[in-house]
């Protein structure tokens, strides 16, 4: 091809990875599983397929088969979650991939308890029990990677529904450079999560990607020289060299709890998965205020909103306005579909929607086989950042509603969700449609 070879270093597991990516073609040859297995059910009857021991480890078993290639296939797609879901016409296998649920597939009806009896099984959970959910956990190796599984059962009218979420770790420690930061802002975040004391928070709803901010950040403060600790519900990742704690309801250790025991522990650094109630937020405002860091979520829109959401906890003003460092809110678009990208003129309902006058063009996926007809592969990141400055502090003194301090954080140079995210629309990184879809910013505000 007269080509000139260019060597270069690589890691192992990503060579992997993508001969994995380019050469096994997983959808199709689960597909042909299903299918030869439908094949063989009709010849031989369903009674020769109950007589499977589920605990045998043999890769011959059809249904250890079907729920490996399931699994396999979710990892390799990217999903986030697989569903296992009894419906009247059978089991409904479904994966979460950049946020939004795609069907898969249709495993024989034959297959369903058979299926479903596996997963518990690899999750040691109790087989016999099908009236109680049940919560457990899959641990497998893959391209040289340890993957976990968090498994959750919830009984129906149909059967018994599982859903598993793939915690990749691979797909999480990925460094503060690479979680889709804009330069000026990742110098703002990094100075933040540097100082010696206070609260930074990042805020969001579910998905939205605030596990790995708040892993990476953790990551990279990790050193000889620190000690770091963390209370979750549940750890989800293991990180080398950082002491996690679960919390457990069962013996009634919560955030609040386990907090005051962390305290005990020397502690500089300190990260809580939730701030879930005014205990646990008087304890992290304490803590902050004697010498520690505290990274911690909330479940609020923006940024701003986070503040108005301790106040409404209970948490005096001059305690948010000595304690909270910065807070930055995230959401996850999906990216267009580079196999599928094209061009189009938008219309003047939607330049209006995004609070433009006029632009050239923008990008849409068209749908194929590489995006699954969904127009869009992978996700990126957008940020809203507040840092607390000495004006918004004087705001937070005077009124905690989150309006009035968005308006003052604004003109303290903010840029908003909306704002970031309509700067990669207009790059072709996303659509207009995502952007809306998952800012779902009010026309009133803009």
């Amino acid at each position: 091809m007269k080509k000139t070879v260019c060597p270069v270093y690589c890691p192992l597991s990503i060579i992997e990875s993508a001969i994995e990516k380019c050469y096994h073609q997983k959808e199709s040859e689960t597909k042909q599983l299903f299918r030869d297995l439908q094949k063989g059910v009709s010849e031989t009857g369903k009674e020769d397929l109950e007589s499977y021991d589920l605990l045998e480890q043999s890769e011959q078993n059809p249904v250890i088969r079907i729920v490996n290639a399931i699994l396999l296939e979710g990892i390799q797609q990217g999903a986030s979650d697989i569903h296992f879901e009894p419906k009247d016409e059978g089991l409904s296998v479904r994966y979460r991939i950049d946020g939004c649920l795609q069907n898969r597939h249709m495993p024989p009806q034959s297959f369903q308890v058979q299926i479903l009896t596996r997963l518990k099984v690899m999750s040691k959970l109790d087989i016999a029990e099908h009236r109680l959910p049940q919560d457990g956990r899959i641990k497998l190796r893959h391209g040289g990677r340890e993957i976990d599984f968090r498994v959750s059962t919830l009984p129906t009218v149909h059967g018994e529904r599982i859903v598993l979420r793939i915690l990749d770790k691979g797909n999480v420690l990925m460094g503060m450079e690479h979680i889709g930061m804009g330069t000026k802002m990742l110098q703002q975040f990094r100075k933040l999560i540097q100082m010696p004391e206070g609260i930074v928070l990042v805020t969001g709803p579910t998905g939205s990607g605030k596990t790995t901010t708040l892993y990476s950040g953790i990551a990279e403060m990790n050193n000889q020289e620190t000690n770091i600790l963390t209370i979750e519900d549940p750890v989800e990742y293991k990180i080398p060299g950082i002491s996690q704690m679960n919390v457990n309801p069962k013996i009634q250790l919560d955030f609040a709890k386990g907090l005051r025991h962390i305290l005990r522990q020397d502690p500089d650094r300190i990260m809580i998965g939730e701030i879930r109630d005014r205990e646990t937020a008087e304890i992290a405002i304490q803590a902050s205020l004697t010498g520690h860091l505290v990274l911690s979520t909330l479940h609020t829109n923006d940024a701003p909103s986070a503040l108005t959401r301790l106040a409404d906890m209970g948490i005096e003003p001059y305690l948010l306005a000595s304690s909270i460092l910065g807070v930055l809110a995230q959401r996850l678009v999906r990216q267009i579909c580079p196999f599928c990208k094209r061009e189009y003129a938008p219309s003047e309902n939607e330049l209006k929607e995004l609070g433009l006058e006029s632009h050239g063009s923008f990008f849409k996926g068209d749908s194929c086989s590489q995006c699954y007809s969904s127009g869009y592969r992978g996700r990126h990141a957008i940020y809203e950042l507040m840092p607390i400055s000495s004006k918004i502090k004087a705001q937070v003194l005077k009124s905690q509603d989150a309006g009035e301090i968005r308006k003052v954080a604004i003109k303290e140079g903010m840029k908003t969700l909306f704002e970031q995210g309509v700067q990669l629309v207009l790059r072709g990184v996303t659509t207009s449609a995502e952007l809306l879809r998952v800012t779902k910013i009010d026309q009133g505000e803009m």
